[in-house]
């Protein structure tokens, strides 16, 4: 802390808000992806994620308001911040999530706002969002199998969900991606079935390790998938696979010979992804989390409703940043492997 207070004075601040650089941390590593979770309900109860009777949700004036988190967009641009994520719980809860999407689309420097959603309320409000400005979506979908569907996510919603990926790629979002769960003898059977769905639409099809973040700890039952095992399974599908180019998150990416999109597999507990983080996560209730297994928050919520300026917001910011571990597992370890559910921390 003291390390950090000494290299970002007040006055040093005001500076890097007037000159605008990337948000660094001490490994070098630059953030320009910000991912907020505007709300922390959902409308399905995920096995992995959060318990059958849900959990405890904060009041919503523990929550940040719309014109809080456009502030805060509008703070981070000025820092180098250029994509922007909405998360949740689950964000299409958010009654007034179209007229943050347009106020972070109005924001100079911003040029890419992302949603990931389990599309089931998303088929009635898509083209409201791409009028907005959205420009690209992430569909939780860990299952194409009805029964299976009920019984992941304890929600009979799987037609639904099927209906807002297809209204997307309808209304033509410029990227849209499917995030997969893999769950060792549960859905790892239909990878195949996954990846068919790039034939013949552009999209990529993510599978995604399961992480420790259940009140069940659902990860330590046998039902883990490592990326390794995905990516050697894909492999042996489909042996004319080839590589790919994709985001920083999507550590192995690959495209199948004659087919439009695209195929991920994201180690997210394994985490050989850490050394090119370039995410911030912000929490429904404010907090800043420079790493989605820490528990050190910095709260952006309580700097401003205490009359905090715009180079106090930015303050914090770099100030939680500077601290970053150098991965998940050192962060881990400090927080003390608590346990929390997704929706509390942002997708």
């Amino acid at each position: 802390m003291e390390e950090v207070e000494q290299k970002y004075t007040h006055s040093s601040v005001a500076q890097l808000v007037t000159q605008g650089p990337q948000i660094k941390d001490k490994f070098g590593r630059a953030f320009n992806y910000l991912r907020i979770a505007v709300n922390e309900k959902c409308n399905l109860r995920c096995i992995y994620c959060m318990p059958e009777k849900g959990i405890f949700f904060e009041p919503q004036n523990k929550l940040l308001t719309r014109k809080e988190i456009i502030r805060i967009v509008k703070v981070v641009a000025k820092l180098g911040v250029n994509k922007i994520r909405f998360t949740g719980g689950e964000p299409l809860l958010r009654k007034d999530l179209v007229e943050l999407v347009s106020g972070s689309a109005e924001t100079p420097g911003i040029d890419s706002l992302n949603l990931t959603t389990n599309g089931v309320l998303l088929a009635n409000v898509v083209e409201s969002l791409k009028d907005a400005g959205l420009t690209g979506v992430n569909v939780s979908i860990d299952t194409l199998e009805k029964e299976k569907y009920t019984e992941i996510t304890r929600r009979d919603y799987i037609d639904q969900a099927c209906k807002g990926l297809e209204a997307a790629k309808k209304i033509g979002i410029p990227s849209i991606k499917v995030n997969v769960v893999a769950l060792r003898g549960f859905n790892d059977h239909e990878l195949s079935n996954f990846v068919r769905l790039t034939k013949d639409y552009p999209l990529t099809v993510r599978f995604i390790e399961l992480m420790p973040f259940d009140a069940q700890q659902i990860w330590k039952t046998g039902k883990f998938f490592r990326a390794e095992n995905i990516k050697a399974e894909l492999i042996k599908l489909f042996p004319e696979i080839k590589t790919a180019s994709g985001s920083a998150t999507e550590f192995t990416i690959f495209n199948v010979p004659g087919y439009k999109g695209k195929v991920a597999v994201i180690p997210s507990y394994t985490r050989d992804l850490c050394g090119a983080c370039n995410r911030i996560r912000l929490t429904a209730t404010g907090q800043i989390r420079n790493c989605l297994y820490a528990k050190n928050n910095f709260s952006v919520r309580d700097t401003i409703r205490s009359g905090g300026s715009d180079k106090d917001i930015a303050g914090l910011f770099l100030q939680a940043m500077w601290q970053k571990p150098i991965d998940g597992w050192i962060a881990q370890e400090a927080a003390n492997n608590h346990p929390e559910s997704m929706t509390q921390i942002g997708g």
